[in-house]
């Protein structure tokens, strides 16, 4: 379903303890909006929702999706990038993808 780098699971595990959360899971949602229809929402979930689909990834870490969110998300790798020249933060490369906005924010699927 979702897949995640070693990178990216390192770096949720850090940022889990720093924010005192080290046994909560990272939330993976679809919400409207920006320029081309959809943007990623991420965040952290201390359990699953009612029919979440709940992915196992690198470390232990698990990955909460919800029913509407699953079907546009499947194939997709998460990963975490530090770019100097544009910053760093976490990446989706999402194969259902039919198009971006300029700034890659937001999708259409």
């Amino acid at each position: 379903m979702v897949t995640m780098t070693e990178t990216a699971a390192k770096k949720i595990s850090e940022l889990r303890l720093e924010e005192g959360k080290p046994e909560w899971g990272l939330r993976i949602r679809l919400v409207g909006g920006g320029c081309s229809g959809m943007s990623y929402e991420l965040g952290w979930e201390e359990q699953e929702a009612p029919g979440d689909t709940v992915v196992e990834a690198q470390q232990g870490i698990r990955v909460f999706i919800d029913q509407h969110s699953a079907q546009y998300v499947s194939g997709s790798e998460i990963d975490y990038v530090d770019n100097t020249m544009l910053g760093a933060g976490f990446a989706i490369k999402n194969p259902n993808v039919k198009s971006s906005c300029g700034c890659g924010q937001s999708h259409r699927f």
